[in-house]
Parts: C-alpha cells; structure tokens; sequence
C-alpha cells in the first residue's frame, strides 16, 4: 500500500471539513472527491467527443447540395406520392 503525505494545509483543511460533513474518515473523504471528479472528467471528455462527432456530420451534411424537388418528382400522374 503506497502513502500519500499531504503537505498542504489548506487541502488537509478541506479533507477535513469533507470528512466531517459525510460522516468519513478524510481518506474515504479524499478518495470520493477525487472518483467524483475523475467521473466528471470522463463524462466531459466523452460528450466533448460527441458534440465533436456531432458538429463534424452537420459541417459534412451543410455541405451537400439541397436537392429541388418539384410536385413532378414527388407525385404521380394521379397526384399519388411515388
């Protein structure tokens, strides 16, 4: 098992005070605030990707002619949709 030896007083602080406000010990304290914010990391890199993938076909589908389509292609000569 590694130790990790916080220095900082301030973060030693705020452990602290997370602890106390769950009800935990400020390693379980620590190792929640850092999975919660590994997780958000994650999820913003995820839908940063989508929105990417997303703004990548609008770019690719702005850039196709927009066909004319006149009553002639869209109906019959019994004014039925083909």
């Amino acid at each position: 098992m590694a130790t990790l030896n916080i220095k900082d007083e301030r973060v030693r602080e705020l452990a602290r005070s997370l602890a106390e406000r769950r009800g935990t010990s400020m390693t379980g304290a620590i190792r929640s605030a850092l999975e919660e914010a590994l997780a958000a990391e994650i999820a913003r890199r995820d839908a940063d990707a989508v929105v990417a993938r997303l703004e990548e076909i609008s770019r690719r589908s702005a850039a196709r002619p927009e066909p004319f389509l006149t009553d002639d292609d869209l109906y019959d000569t019994n004014g039925l949709p083909r």
